[in-house]
């Protein structure tokens, strides 16, 4: 019971992204560099304080497939903030689990594993529900919500290449994974936050300040160490299954907390979207046990 409510507590965290990030005045991109270095920080002092060690040896043999998920985390991330900008936070976690349906897709081509019927016909019912939601953009001529969904569904691409690159790193532990991914993105943010929007970082407003500690600390930091306490106590199918708390909680959020609109062919094509994903996770849970999913926040 406690690691299911630990596991719980972490999806009720991230669920609440979207609402934080909104109220931190930057760039996607300098919102993704705090909350991965802040998390970063955070996540290291744990690691130390329950006395456990870095494998430098580990990290060497992995080194490519760390810096290419570092890429992609970082791409999630900034992609995954711009669509919280555009459009509501329900198209936005909509579009954002897609994810699966990438990688149900991809995993064929790239992990050699099959495609049963049911996955066939799952990645089906999610493209007709994904083409609900968007479609209804399109007839409400919204470019916005039309950007901030395509924004959510590059975030999913990046968050399928990163499920798909964690596959290839080997004999690390999640957290120890976790900590890694979160300093080599920081690392690789900087150039681009510097080539594009500079660091008015330093220039933030004061009262963005407490929201950017609640997103490093308590969406990152506390919601990583739940996820994985969590996990550690849990099979696959409980944590596929408690994982939708997520979304769940999201769109809670947007229609009640912030009053955004969703039409009911919208939520029709939600139900799908997010329904078809879930039954095709029921069965057997091949990928990573959702591991690295909560690592796109």
């Amino acid at each position: 019971m406690k690691s299911k409510i630990q596991f719980i507590l972490s999806m009720i965290i991230f669920g609440t992204i979207g609402l934080v990030v909104r109220k931190i005045d930057l760039s996607s991109s300098e919102r993704a560099i705090l909350s991965s270095f802040i998390g970063f920080l955070f996540l290291l002092l744990i690691f130390f304080v329950i006395k456990k060690k870095l494998s430098w040896s580990l990290i060497k043999s992995n080194a490519l497939f760390l810096i290419l998920s570092g890429i992609a985390l970082g791409g999630n991330w900034i992609f995954l903030y711009q669509s919280y900008d555009h459009t509501t936070i329900a198209n936005a976690t909509l579009g954002y689990y897609f994810a699966p349906v990438f990688v149900m897709i991809l995993s064929p081509f790239i992990l050699r594993e099959p495609l049963s019927i049911k996955k066939i016909l799952c990645i089906g019912v999610a493209i007709i529900g994904m083409v609900m939601i968007v479609g209804e953009g399109v007839r409400a001529s919204s470019t916005d919500d039309l950007l901030g969904l395509s924004f959510g569904l590059i975030a999913a691409a990046f968050y399928a290449a990163l499920l798909l690159l964690n596959k290839f790193i080997k004999n690390m532990v999640k957290l120890e994974l976790t900590i890694i991914q979160l300093g080599t993105t920081t690392l690789l943010l900087m150039p681009y936050v510097f080539l594009t929007s500079g660091f008015g970082i330093f220039e933030v407003s004061s009262s963005s300040i407490p929201f950017i500690l609640i997103l490093g600390i308590i969406n990152t930091g506390i919601g990583f160490w739940l996820f994985f306490s969590g996990m550690e106590g849990l099979k696959g199918q409980s944590i596929a299954m408690l994982s939708y708390v997520d979304p769940f909680v999201a769109i809670l959020i947007s229609a009640i907390i912030l009053q955004e609109q969703m039409t009911c062919i919208q939520m029709l094509g939600g139900v799908l979207l997010l329904g078809s994903t879930f039954v095709s996770e029921t069965k057997s849970i091949r990928l990573s046990k959702h591991s690295t999913k909560i690592l796109s926040k």
